[in-house]
């Protein structure tokens, strides 16, 4: 792969002519990589002295930005034929979880709801409300009769437990 010094010297010449044009054609950002691979192609030819012609030169670079649309295309392919291949992936729809990991969230909701339950039915419908259904603090208060700071405290308490629920299930 040495390559002559007129075919560099031409290939530095005609280097910024052919960044230009690689541009032009939709390189972008890979312009300067596609370069790179240019001249190693260059280097490697067989005729040096044809290459070191400026005209072959524009056409190996063509011929470069060819090749990478056809590699691009392959792999959209690829990737489109692998995604419908997976269920639900190509809608957006995530697959269903394995018998394990059903097991482990069904493990978690019920120590969480234990949790619940050891916290007493006020605050754990105080945190329901809030969580669940989305009312605010103020409403809550006003709803249950009890000040907002009652509704903050069951509500601290409350994440608490389910912390301390999920952190004894994640040393099992």
């Amino acid at each position: 792969m040495a390559s002559t010094p007129s075919l560099e010297q031409a290939y530095l010449a005609q280097s910024q002519r052919l960044l230009r044009f690689l541009r032009a054609r939709g390189a972008g950002e890979a312009a300067e990589d596609l370069l790179q691979e240019l001249w190693l192609r260059l280097a490697a030819a067989s005729d040096p002295a044809a290459a070191a012609n400026p005209g072959y030169m524009l056409r190996a670079a063509d011929r470069l930005m060819i090749d990478r649309y056809r590699a691009e295309r392959q792999a959209a392919l690829r990737e489109k034929a692998w995604a419908e291949s997976q269920p639900g992936l190509a809608d957006n729809i995530a697959p269903a979880p394995g018998p394990d990991r059903e097991l482990a969230a069904r493990q978690e909701v019920a120590a969480i709801a234990r949790a619940l339950e050891e916290l007493g039915p006020r605050a754990a419908a105080i945190l329901r409300r809030h969580r669940i259904d989305g009312v605010a603090q103020r409403a809550i208060a006003d709803e249950f009769g009890v000040s907002l700071s009652t509704v903050e405290s069951d509500l601290r308490r409350a994440y608490a437990r389910i912390l301390a629920a999920r952190s004894a299930l994640d040393e099992v």
